[in-house]
C-alpha cells in the first residue's frame, strides 16, 4: 500500500469535533471477509497513519508518543464544549436531584459505550469511527457514521456562532459604556455574526492546514475553566431576587451594594419563593435536558484517534483515560450547572453567560469571560469546519483530486447555511435540543452498540451471550431515547410553549 499523504491536520477539538488527519484510511484486518472500498485519491480525504502488514489485527506502524496525562487532556478537550453553557438551564427544568441522576447516568453510559468501541476496535484492528461502521455494515454503516459526525459538528458550529451572535453585542455595549442597546448595526447580533464569519472564520477555513490553530482547543478548555470559576464566584455576589431595573444601573461595587439593599426590601415571601431551589421538576422543557447532556458528553469519534496516539497503548489504559476524562468533565459540568442555577434559579436562560447581563452589563469579570469565550469559539469554528468538509467530500466527492474552487465553495456553503440557521433560530436551546436528540444518541448509544454486536465474532461471544444482549439493549435504549426526546421537542414547538430564553 502506498503511504498516504499527510494533509489538513488539526488538533482534537471539543464536543464531538472529529480529529482531522488522524483517521487511517485502511480497512479491516487481514483475513477479514470485507475489505475497504476504492482507494481515495482526494488529498483532503487521506490520513497519515499507515497500516502495517497484518498477521493478526494490528493498528498502525505509527508509534504513539502521547503520555497518559496528555491523553486525558486531549480527551477532556474533545468532551468540553459549548454544552456547558446550557446545563444550568437544564437543572432549572429538572431540579437538582433529578439533574444529578441524569448527568450521572449519561456519564456512566458514555463510559460504557467507549468500552464497546475499544473492544470492537481491538477485534478488527481499526481505530477510526467511520471505518468501524464500514467493517460492521459496509458503505451504509460508514456513511451513517460520517453523517452523524457531520451533524454533530454542524450543531457545534451553530452553537458557537450563536454565542457570537448573543455575546458580541454585549461586549461592544460594555466597551462603549452604553446603558441600553441601541439600534445601530454594530449592536445587531445578526450583522455581527455575519461580519465575524466573513472576516475571521472564512479566511481561516480556506487554509489547507490549520497549523497553530490546533492549540485553540487547549485555549477553549482554559476559557471554560475560567468561566466555571467566574460562575462559582458570582453565586456569592449576585443578589436574589434580582431588582427589575438592575440591568440599567452602572458601577460594580456600589452597584452590587445597591442591589443587595433593594433585594432586602423585597417581600420576604416572594423572595423565598423565587430563590428556593427545586430538587425534582418535570415540565415540557425537561425534554431538552437529556439532549443537552448528551450533546455535552459526545467525544466518541475522538476516542480511537487518541488511542492511536497513546504511548504503550492498551484497551485498559485507554479506558482509564476515558473514565478519568469523563469524571473531570462530570465534576465541571455539575459545578457549573449547580452554581449557575443557584445564582438565578428559574430565571436562568438557555445560554447561562447571557443571563449575567441582567445583573450588571458593565461587570469587568463577566466581560473578561465573554471576551475569552468569544475568542475561543471564533477560533474553534474553522477547526470544526475542516472535518465536516472532509466528510462531505468522502460521502459525495470521493476519488476527486484536490480543487481550491471546491475547497472554497464547500466552506462558503457551510458557513452560509449555518449563519442562516443561527440568525433564524430563536435561541441556542433549539440547537442543543435537536442535535443532542439526533446525532448525539447515535454516536454515544446506538452506533457503538450495533458495531460491537456485528463486529465481535459469534465464536467469541454468541448472539445470546450477556455482553451482546446488553449491547443490543443499549442500542434500543438509545433509539427510544432519541425518539422520546424528538417527540417531546416537536410537541413543544407545535404547542408554542417553548421559552424564548435565549432570544433577544
Amino acid at each position: 500500500m502506498e503511504a498516504p499523504l499527510q494533509t489538513e491536520m488539526v488538533e482534537l477539538v471539543p464536543n464531538g469535533k472529529h480529529a482531522e488527519g488522524l483517521l487511517p484510511p485502511t480497512g479491516p484486518a487481514a483475513g477479514s471477509p470485507r475489505v475497504e472500498g476504492p482507494s481515495r485519491s482526494c488529498v483532503e480525504d487521506e490520513g497519515f497513519l499507515q497500516k502495517g502488514p497484518s498477521k493478526e489485527p494490528q493498528f498502525t506502524d505509527f508509534e504513539g508518543k502521547t503520555s497518559f496525562g496528555m491523553s486525558v487532556f486531549n480527551l477532556s478537550n474533545a468532551i468540553m464544549g459549548s454544552g456547558i453553557l446550557g446545563l444550568a438551564y437544564a437543572m432549572a427544568h429538572t431540579g437538582i436531584i433529578l439533574f444529578l441522576f441524569l448527568l450521572t447516568a449519561v456519564a456512566l453510559l458514555s463510559s460504557y459505550s467507549i468500552h464497546l468501541l475499544l473492544k470492537s476496535s481491538g477485534i478488527v484492528g481499526i481505530r477510526a469511527y467511520e471505518q468501524l461502521g464500514y467493517r460492521a455494515f459496509g458503505t451504509p454503516g460508514k456513511l451513517a457514521a460520517a453523517l452523524a459526525i457531520t451533524l454533530q459538528n454542524i450543531g457545534a458550529m451553530s452553537s458557537y456562532l450563536y454565542i457570537i451572535k448573543s455575546e458580541l453585542p454585549l461586549v461592544i455595549q460594555t466597551f462603549l459604556n452604553l446603558e441600553e442597546r441601541t439600534s445601530d448595526w454594530y449592536m445587531n447580533g445578526n450583522y455581527l455574526v455575519i461580519l465575524v464569519s466573513v472576516t475571521v472564520i472564512l479566511p481561516l477555513a480556506l487554509m489547507r492546514q490549520l497549523g497553530y490553530l490546533g492549540y485553540s482547543s487547549g485555549f477553549s478548555l482554559s476559557c471554560m475553566v475560567f468561566f466555571l470559576i467566574a460562575v462559582i464566584y458570582k453565586k456569592f455576589h449576585v443578589p436574589c431576587p434580582l431588582p427589575l431595573h438592575s440591568a440599567n444601573v452602572t458601577g460594580n461595587f456600589s452597584h452590587m451594594e445597591g442591589l443587595r439593599e433593594e433585594a432586602q426590601l423585597q417581600d420576604e415571601d416572594e423572595a423565598t419563593a423565587l430563590c428556593a431551589p427545586n430538587y425534582f421538576t418535570l415540565n415540557m422543557q425537561t425534554a431538552y435536558t437529556i439532549p443537552i447532556m448528551a450533546f455535552a458528553f459526545v467525544c466518541h469519534p475522538e476516542v480511537l484517534p487518541i488511542y492511536t496516539e497513546l504511548k504503550d497503548p492498551s484497551k485498559r489504559k485507554m479506558q482509564q483515560i476515558s473514565n478519568l476524562s469523563i469524571a473531570v468533565m462530570y465534576v465541571m459540568y455539575f459545578l457549573a450547572a449547580l452554581f449557575g442555577y443557584l445564582t438565578f434559579y428559574d430565571g436562568v436562560e438557555s445560554e447561562l453567560l447571557h443571563t449575567y447581563s441582567k445583573v450588571d452589563p458593565f461587570d469587568v469579570l463577566i466581560l473578561c469571560v465573554r471576551v475569552a469565550v468569544l475568542t475561543a469559539v471564533t477560533l474553534t469554528v474553522p477547526i470544526v469546519l475542516f472535518p465536516v468538509r472532509r466528510a462531505i467530500q468522502q460521502m459525495l466527492l470521493q476519488d476527486q483530486e484536490f480543487s481550491w474552487l471546491r475547497h472554497a465553495l464547500i466552506a462558503i456553503g457551510l458557513l452560509t447555511g449555518i449563519n442562516l440557521l443561527v440568525i433564524f433560530a430563536p435561541n441556542i436551546l433549539g440547537i442543543f435540543g435537536v442535535i443532542g436528540a439526533t446525532s448525539a444518541p447515535c454516536l454515544i448509544f446506538i452506533f457503538p452498540a450495533i458495531f460491537y454486536f456485528r463486529i465481535v465474532p459469534t465464536e467469541k461471544e454468541p448472539v445470546k451471550s450477556t455482553p451482546k444482549i446488553l449491547a443490543l439493549c443499549f442500542a434500543v435504549f438509545g433509539f427510544l431515547l432519541m425518539t422520546m426526546s424528538l417527540s417531546f421537542i416537536i410537541i413543544d414547538w407545535v404547542s408554542g410553549t417553548s421559552r424564548q430564553g435565549g432570544s433577544h
